[in-house]
């Protein structure tokens, strides 16, 4: 991973879990190292579990790429060559380049230690292709989880097709997904991509019930542009204008938060709109179950593990028609719209708020179902073995 753990990657812990209980051994490695201040124990648990390569001395990285150049010249010559596709053709690009190889063969040393047999990186970013250069370095065979948007945003600059080709296989997180890999990925390529959906361990989330709903809605998302959270504020102006008085709780930091506190402030929704920071998993599925609704206004996204996390504990969701999302979100158990508009979010808001609690228990109920039967953590975990098993077969 490039940083791992982090508040926003629990379901990749999740997955390694999983992967544990299958009787694997299972080694973590993150490219930079984990944030200090981690709300979540067991994520705190797992940065001592977790190797970072850029804490390394830098004599010892630089220790390992000579090695490498003089052990087998001709396959790091030929990773060298594959950085250049990977990255953008600019000063900072070319730095990129150097970064990665050297990344790459001290991981390839690492692993070789280690007795890895298989490298699995999460996101087609730069994991995937530090992952993709250790195997072009070692042999091992390499994977990798493309979890959009990012890798959708400019999947020639990051050579998103020659990750899959040199792939043992790719995992696409939704259907929707994996037609985006496809898009790019060269026509046999195209069985060697596969989904396996991110999860929750549901069996230990205790469903909510009508009884706990004391707060009208919940979002739950990093405070970022893709997230859509100033059409979130523009929704709950306009519907207070309109003698709608819905209330707020964001869970959640980011590059955003000093923008959208000016924004509260300027539209006097201070007393609406409460933006609570980062928070551990035992908060936030306390106030999910809190919530008569989930509200996500994403712009751009995977399948947000959040959405998951909501129908488990049985409050509905209302977020946008976007990506993965209309696999899991319908009619049933929320209410989507279109990305980007205040009045289809009003509208989908003020839905929520005037269904009665028995509806919202039957909608929740619906979802915390599909939760469980597509999005359960250890079941998937178990699919991500056999397609490791089966790519070494």
């Amino acid at each position: 991973m490039n940083r791992y753990p982090t508040v926003s990657h629990t379901f990749i812990r999740r997955e390694i879990l999983g992967i544990e209980a299958e009787g694997h051994a299972v080694t973590r490695f993150s490219i930079r190292a984990a944030p200090g201040d981690l709300p979540d124990a067991a994520d705190r648990s797992e940065r001592e579990r977790t190797q970072v390569v850029l804490d390394q001395p830098l004599p010892t990285l630089l220790a390992a790429a000579i090695g490498a150049a003089v052990r087998t010249p001709g396959r790091t010559w030929r990773a060298w060559r594959t950085t250049r596709p990977m990255t953008p053709r600019t000063p900072r690009g070319f730095v990129a380049r150097f970064a990665y190889l050297i990344e790459a063969c001290w991981l390839a040393k690492a692993m070789r230690s280690g007795a890895v047999t298989h490298l699995h990186a999460h996101f087609g970013t730069n994991p995937a292709a530090v992952a993709r250069l250790v195997h072009l370095l070692s042999g091992i065979p390499y994977s990798f989880t493309v979890h959009g948007p990012d890798e959708f945003d400019e999947p020639r600059q990051i050579d998103l097709a020659g990750k899959v080709a040199d792939a043992a296989f790719t995992v696409a997180i939704s259907d929707y997904g994996r037609s985006q890999i496809c898009r790019w990925a060269a026509l046999p390529d195209w069985e060697r991509v596969v989904v396996v959906r991110c999860g929750v361990d549901i069996a230990s989330i205790a469903a909510g019930g009508p009884e706990h709903k004391k707060r009208d809605f919940c979002c739950v998302a990093r405070l970022a542009p893709q997230k859509g959270l100033p059409v979130l504020i523009e929704t709950v102006a306009l519907l207070r204008d309109r003698g709608v008085v819905a209330t707020v709780a964001v869970i959640g930091d980011g590059p955003m938060r000093a923008d959208l506190e000016a924004e509260i402030a300027r539209r006097g929704l201070g007393d609406q709109i409460e933006l609570l920071g980062s928070q551990d998993g035992g908060v936030v599925l306390s106030t999910l179950r809190e919530a008569k609704a989930l509200l996500l206004p994403s712009f751009a996204e995977g399948l947000p593990v959040v959405i998951m996390e909501s129908l488990a504990v049985a409050t509905p969701v209302v977020t946008t028609a976007i990506a993965g999302i209309p696999e899991l979100v319908d009619a049933s158990c929320g209410w989507t719209v279109a990305p980007g508009s205040a009045e289809a979010l009003a509208t989908a808001m003020v839905a929520a708020l005037d269904a009665s609690p028995e509806r919202r228990a039957a909608m929740g109920a619906e979802g915390r179902a599909r939760v469980a039967r597509d999005h359960d953590a250890r079941a998937n975990a178990a699919l991500m073995v056999r397609h490791i098993t089966g790519a070494a077969a």
